[in-house]
């Protein structure tokens, strides 16, 4: 009862400040000196009083126009005072640090909204668990924003504002993931290697981020796993898979652990594809977070994972039909063959945290992945192209009725890989009086990696081996049998073979600034920073190769003038360097270029966001403008996931855009929001001209919407609607890129969950009832692409014999699918 009457004054309390004109907010996260969240500590200021949540977080309100003093206590831990004078309807992020060995006394002259003024995007956990997707977690969540793009329905990977696949850095815990190598499509995929059930924060930035970050191009995730301070557990059934997640802690909180195994079965997904199959792909992965502290001053945490991607396919027939109404054409394909693939990936990081002192703190991060891959497939597709037929009572109605074209492709491959990538990386933090603050870092990579390609393509059409335009820069006769006999050599279309052992060293460090100062009355953030890499590419058969530096300087300044609008300026600017990671020393043969530069990039971003109260509750619109200038290009195409570049550093590139983003609660108690994003980006390959890249995706708009039935507060809504316009096709293999510029139709996908939590109402029940076991208990039901869009991810081309023409044939995405899931937590 206790508890019970705790909840319902905090709650009246709440609400009465919530009603109140001139009143702020003051949101955060409590933590210990270790970073673990405080749980039950007590936030009071004026006589009102709150208590944080398991995970540390809590929301107060407090008098606006007046200086005010909140104080954080718990029954463990000493006592910490703030004073803070807000303005009214301002939201302020304080997260106060608890410790056992002093009380904490001070002003806010600290960075506040930390995340606010570094142009950080924060996803909120339990959104990310709730929103429904394909590939459910924090990249669903990711490709609804303005500036991000995904078309590939089964894929976990986003591009950034004009960037690849390849240019975005993750971080787990401070600790850079990696991804497997000879991924080819989303199907194969799997899982993310985030687990959502894990999370304790998630940090996005779009572009323009800090020099403590690392050499990407285009974005930074910075994921934060959570450490538990009690027994907890987590389950989750579906027709696609399932979950279990466990949270341990020892009784002193020394110890505490986080483990959480996923099962993935995507064959209800692909079997909604046009290509008939027999497919039973298989994902497995076992991730665990091990936390230890020795002291106030030292603690050791571990994260590893496993997992295991097992991919079978034998693709048995498809249709596809196209073309216009009054010209429709059709391409049917017949299958022999089948593809396996394996994917194993081991990944084990330590961390060691040590507070020297109350100002200082240094880490050290030592990490080591390893994958080993696997991509064997023999498949022989034959097909046929030709009209239909349009005759709505002919008995043969829908089927080809003219053949235009019959050929083969055969298609072989036996590619294997192995990787180890080890890391050791030391970072110092240190704060001088509260008031400025640096950072730095040194960190040394090793990668060994072990390649060995093998693929070959054979292309028949009409009775005679179709070759490539040249062989070795050799142009071969034009085969036009049987009006004429060929007398060159007969080769495969495509042919790469290369064996590559392959070493890159690499010493990287950063160090950046942070200050807040005045002008004037509006208070005005400062960071400053640079970063430097250095490295060297050697290896058997590989050419020798020089040394290469890059160093990128960057700023932020962010100003909040003193206005009665709460609104923050923030202008980004630097230079971004991406040095060259195996996949981009590849070039389309499969030799190794060891000397590719690093692509650069001249980043300026001016934001602003605006925090308000519509309907007496909290939003925030956001506004950001860029401009990226790119040199040293390295030019690639895209088909489907998979990245092949040219590794020659050929053009030169720009991207510019707008995004915007609405979000807030537009039903009580829930998050929405609604983005849009605006992007042209274009490349000039030797100076032919500018043409879009791969990922010039025009115009983006993604809406995310919870709602609940008032009549029946325990079902939930949760939808996501995503509309993109159409990427640019792709070319046929040796084609000119510059021939081929149509792009896809766009994309528009809209998935929807139903949710009924069965503890909604645990609040009112007796202790003694059945559902007080569960924190939550919901069935879900889902449905994944609501109006059956056909989506297109790539294009198959087709040569016609009779006309002498290549069709690009869309290949299409998963239709509607529904999905069942129980999920259930302790």
């Amino acid at each position: 009862m206790k508890t019970k009457q705790k909840l319902f004054v905090s709650l009246f309390l709440l609400l009465s400040a919530f009603l109140s004109a001139q009143t702020a907010k003051v949101v955060g996260v409590i933590s210990d000196e270790n970073n673990n969240p405080v749980n039950n500590a007590n936030i009071s200021c004026q006589g009102k009083s709150v208590t944080s949540n398991k995970d540390g977080s809590y929301i107060i309100q407090v008098p606006a126009n007046t200086k005010v003093t909140i104080v954080f206590s718990h029954v463990s831990l000493k006592k910490s005072t703030v004073s803070v004078e807000l303005k009214a309807n301002e939201i302020y992020e304080l997260n106060p640090v608890l410790n056992s060995e002093a009380e904490g006394l001070g002003e806010v002259i600290i960075i506040n909204n930390k995340r606010r003024v570094q142009g950080i995007t924060a996803l909120e956990p339990e959104t990310i668990k709730k929103i429904p997707g394909l590939n459910p977690g924090v990249e669903t969540i990711i490709k609804l924003l303005g500036g991000t793009g995904g078309n590939d329905d089964l894929s976990s990977q986003y591009t950034v504002r004009g960037g690849n696949y390849d240019e975005n850095l993750v971080y787990v815990n401070e600790v850079e993931i990696y991804r497997p190598f000879l991924i080819r499509s989303g199907q194969q995929e799997g899982l993310s290697f985030t687990n959502s059930d894990m999370i304790q924060s998630v940090d996005f930035s779009a572009g323009g981020f800090q020099a403590k970050y690392g050499d990407k191009l285009s974005s930074v995730l910075d994921i934060t796993y959570r450490k538990p301070t009690q027994f907890g557990a987590a389950f989750e059934a579906s027709f696609l898979g399932g979950s279990a997640t466990v949270d341990l802690a020892s009784k002193n909180k020394k110890w505490s652990a986080i483990t959480g195994v996923r099962y993935r079965d995507n064959s209800l997904l692909v079997n909604s594809k046009e290509t008939e199959t027999n497919f039973r792909p298989t994902f497995i992965d076992v991730q665990t977070n091990v936390n230890f502290l020795v002291n106030s001053r030292l603690n050791f945490s571990f994260l590893g994972n496993i997992s295991q991607n097992k991919y079978n396919y034998q693709p048995l027939s498809r249709q596809t039909n196209f073309g216009t109404l009054s010209d429709p054409i059709a391409l049917q394909i017949f299958y022999e063959g089948q593809e396996n693939d394996k994917y194993k990936t081991l990944f084990g990081a330590l961390k060691t945290v040590f507070n020297a002192t109350d100002n200082s703190t240094y880490k050290l991060i030592t990490s080591v992945y390893n994958t080993q891959e696997q991509e064997y497939y023999d498949i022989d597709a034959a097909y046929f192209l030709g009209e239909v037929d349009t005759n709505i009572g002919s008995e043969t109605f829908g089927d080809v009725s003219f053949s235009r074209g019959i050929g083969s492709q055969l298609n072989h491959a036996r590619n294997d890989l192995d990787a180890v990538i080890f890391n050791a990386e030391i970072k110092g933090n240190h704060n001088a009086k509260k008031k400025f603050q640096i950072d730095w870092g040194v960190k040394y990579t090793h990668e060994n990696i072990r390649d060995r390609i093998v693929e070959w393509e054979v292309i028949d059409s009409t009775g005679f081996s179709i070759n490539p335009p040249n062989l070795d820069g050799v142009d071969l006769p034009i085969n036009d049998q049987p009006y004429n006999p060929y007398v060159g050599p007969l080769v495969p279309f495509k042919n790469v073979r290369a064996t590559n052992f392959v070493n890159i060293d690499r010493i990287s460090g950063f160090i950046q600034s942070n200050t807040k100062t005045y002008l004037g009355e509006s208070e005005f953030w400062i960071n400053i920073g640079v970063r430097a890499h250095n490295w060297l590419v050697s290896g058997d058969k590989v050419a020798s190769s020089k040394s290469q530096t890059v160093f990128s300087p960057r700023a932020q300044f962010s100003l909040k003038p003193k206005w009665e609008r709460n609104v923050v300026f923030r202008l980004s600017a630097g230079m971004y360097h991406q040095p060259p990671f195996y996949r981009e020393l590849r070039d389309e043969n499969g030799e190794v270029q060891p000397n590719v530069k690093a692509q650069q990039s001249i980043h300026f971003v001016f934001a602003g966001d605006y925090n308000f109260k519509m309907w007496k509750r909290p939003f925030k619109f956001v506004a950001e403008t860029y401009y990226k200038s790119m040199t040293d290009v390295n030019t690639y195409t895209l088909e489907n996931v998979r990245i092949r570049y040219r590794a020659n550093n050929e053009a030169e590139a720009y991207a510019y855009g707008l995004d915007m983003r609405l979000n807030g609660e537009f039903v009580p108690g829930t998050e929405s929001w609604f983005s849009f994003g605006y992007l042209k980006t274009e490349e000039n390959q030797n100076n032919k001209g500018f043409i879009a890249r791969p990922t010039d995706q025009r115009l983006k708009f993604g809406i995310l919407f919870q709602d609940y039935m008032p009549v029946l507060p325990s079902m939930k809504l949760y939808l996501n609607l995503v509309y993109n316009t159409g990427l640019p096709g792709g070319s046929p293999s040796y084609a000119d890129v510059y021939q081929y510029q149509t792009r896809l139709r766009d994309y528009r996908r809209a998935d929807v969950g139903f949710s009924y939590v069965f503890t909604e109402k645990n609040k009112l029940r007796p202790d003694s009832h059945w559902l007080k076991k569960f924190e939550d208990l919901s069935l879900g039901f889902e449905i994944f692409n609501l109006f059956n869009n056909q989506n297109a991810i790539t294009n198959t081309w087709v040569r016609d014999a009779y006309t002498k023409n290549q069709y690009g044939i869309p290949n299409y995405m998963t239709t509607r699918v529904f999905n069942l899931k129980l999920t259930a937590k302790l």
